[in-house]
């Protein structure tokens, strides 16, 4: 069942790749969503090759996690920072990045795949590329690309607050997958 539900997420995770991609060009990696869904592919492609093996369940949690962040910054957010909610969530990669695959492989790793309890890991990539991201935007190499990390657009307080709040996001996050996780088996 499991490796029906990943070869589903692969063909959706595909489809929205190919957009964001003749999108954004060069600059598809410089986002949280691209890389949370090209992580999915990747873990998906490796459970549809492998089977569960510990390694392949960690990355299916890991991308699990990092999913449901994208989808809770573009819904609580992005959006209500002006996002538009038709672009975000409606149409083009949107759909596929910000809806259908958080959505669909959240409930696969949740309710048929085995699970990890490595609840550390989305925290500790999810630090390394707002670091990242923070140092990019400071020596202005990169603009964003999101709100939160343009840091010559707001006070040293306000960057340090973005970081906190959303640490304390995906370590909710990851904790949260991990006890849903633990109440299935």
């Amino acid at each position: 069942m499991a490796r029906i539900a990943c070869a589903l997420i692969l063909l959706l995770e595909a489809r929205g790749l190919f957009l964001s991609i003749r999108r954004h060009r060069g600059k598809t990696l410089i986002f949280y969503t691209q890389i949370s869904n090209i992580v999915t592919a990747v873990s998906t492609l490796l459970l549809l090759v492998f089977g569960q093996p510990q390694w392949v369940t960690v990355l299916r949690y890991l991308s699990a996690c990092m999913l449901v962040m994208t989808f809770l910054v573009t819904t609580c957010i992005l959006i209500p920072m002006g996002g538009d909610p038709h672009a975000l969530l409606w149409s083009g990669n949107g759909l596929y990045h910000h809806v259908l695959c958080p959505i669909l492989s959240t409930l696969s790793y949740i309710l048929i795949e085995e699970h990890s309890g490595a609840v550390w890991l989305p925290v500790a990539v999810t630090l390394v590329y707002g670091l990242v991201l923070l140092y990019l935007n400071g020596i202005r190499r990169v603009d964003g690309p999101y709100p939160f990390f343009r840091v010559h657009q707001q006070s040293a307080a306000a960057s340090v607050l973005w970081v906190a709040v959303l640490l304390a996001a995906i370590t909710a996050i990851s904790a949260g997958v991990w006890a849903l996780a633990g109440l299935v088996r």
